[in-house]
């Protein structure tokens, strides 16, 4: 497999170097003496990685092998009754909320469909979050499709799409100039987790990760573990940087051609096993970058393996319901709404209208054998404006989340 390299290691290189520096005391800062405190702590400046060969163990090898295989079979394959585009835009969403819920932004897919349809009207909304989300993914994988190379200022943009309605929109797309950290308290970095590099480091360093996702002589779920690991230990950005740096895992694999049609759930695999997931961070620091790509690659695979099961798992629900509607021929309105379900399971005329670019008068008649059917829940009483909602589909999806986002082995 191209660009994934062989070789009996050696002590192991750490990839990055830690920079002592002071905190200056904040006397007029309130908060108790813990606020106002000062003193010495270490901050981890990654190395360059633009050039750098990375050789991988056996195991490693074998997992991003077992990967690849996974996505080119999940990429290829066709659906029944669904249009490709809405399966895609499932998946899709599904990836957003996890990316999400992994930063404590949790919401149901219920919430997030019904947001999706008619967006809140203010910051602050934790549904403006996830749905900030959703569009820096598009964002991140049409930058995928289309550009030839990537910059810090693509990144920028993945970033400013995210919290462009959040309550921290006035930094989005901005590279943070102040130092930064994770874990211990919110006034200074001492004693944090983890306190990334200086911010004199920053823009140096996303350039750096540009060059190297840049590359073709390395295999494609290589480079979105490093690319991935190497952003999160940079933390360019003030807010956002778990749910951009996990956007970026896609720009490499659709720009690598490993997920041009669906986006398989990833994060919802890693937020099973948060622990290891960014404990994985720390180990590829320390140059362990085989034991970071097998446990990055595993989930690559899983995610993939579980978006061909939820896709199964839809087009068999969709199976039931054209029994259930006396199976209407292919050119059927209703079958063509029903083929859309996945991608707007929350609709109204209007909204079926531009799916399915039929009539007012039939698009409206279909909707309605949809709710006599059982299918469509009718979400208000009004004559006109009348919404409808597809449970089953919702429920289903949601279902598929919890299980994926079990620990495997935790009944």
């Amino acid at each position: 497999m191209k660009g994934c390299q062989v070789a009996t290691l050696g002590p192991r290189e750490q990839l990055g170097r830690f920079e002592r520096r002071i905190w200056k005391p904040s006397p007029n800062v309130v908060g108790g003496r813990q606020a106002r405190k000062g003193g010495p702590y270490h901050a981890f400046v990654p190395a360059p990685i633009a050039d750098r060969s990375f050789a991988l163990d056996d195991d490693a090898v074998s997992a991003i092998a077992s990967a690849t295989k996974a996505l080119s079979r999940l990429d290829s394959s066709q659906p029944r009754f669904s249009s490709l585009s809405a399966l895609a835009t499932s998946l899709l969403r599904s990836e957003s909320a996890a990316s999400s819920r992994i930063e404590d932004l949790a919401i149901s897919q219920k919430r997030l469909a019904r947001a999706t349809f008619k967006r809140p009207s203010g910051p602050g909304d934790r549904a403006i979050e996830v749905l900030g989300n959703v569009e820096a993914m598009i964002r991140a994988i049409d930058l995928g499709a289309s550009a030839t190379t990537i910059s810090p200022a693509d990144i920028g943009e993945i970033h400013r799409t995210l919290l462009r309605f959040s309550v921290d929109r006035k930094v989005a797309g901005s590279f943070r100039d102040t130092q930064g950290w994770i874990g211990g308290n919110d006034y200074n970095p001492i004693g944090a987790a983890y306190v990334p590099p200086p911010p004199e480091h920053v823009v140096p360093l996303v350039e750096d990760l540009c060059q190297f996702i840049r590359r073709d002589d390395i295999a494609a779920v290589v480079q979105a573990a490093i690319a991935h690991a190497q952003f999160e230990n940079i933390h360019p950005f003030p807010d956002g940087n778990g749910r951009v740096g996990r956007a970026l895992i896609y720009v490499i694999l659709r720009r690598r051609g490993e997920a041009s049609n669906y986006i398989p759930p990833i994060s919802l695999v890693l937020a099973a096993e948060q622990r290891s997931y960014f404990g994985g961070f720390g180990s590829f620091s320390r140059g362990d970058v085989s034991a970071w790509c097998e446990l990055f690659a595993a989930a690559v695979e899983r995610a993939a393996w579980e978006a061909e099961r939820i896709a199964a798992r839809i087009e068999d629900r969709q199976a039931q319901w054209l029994k259930r509607l006396g199976n209407p021929r292919r050119d059927a309105v209703v079958r063509t709404i029903l083929s859309a379900l996945p991608e707007q399971p929350v609709t109204d005329v209007a909204a079926a209208q531009a799916l399915t670019g039929r009539s007012h008068v039939s698009v409206q008649n279909a909707l309605r054998q949809l709710e006599d059917a059982g299918i469509l829940r009718r979400l208000n009483e009004r004559k006109w404006g009348r919404v409808w909602e597809c449970d089953e589909l919702l429920e289903l999806v949601e279902d598929f989340e919890e299980g994926v986002s079990t620990p495997q082995g935790v009944a």
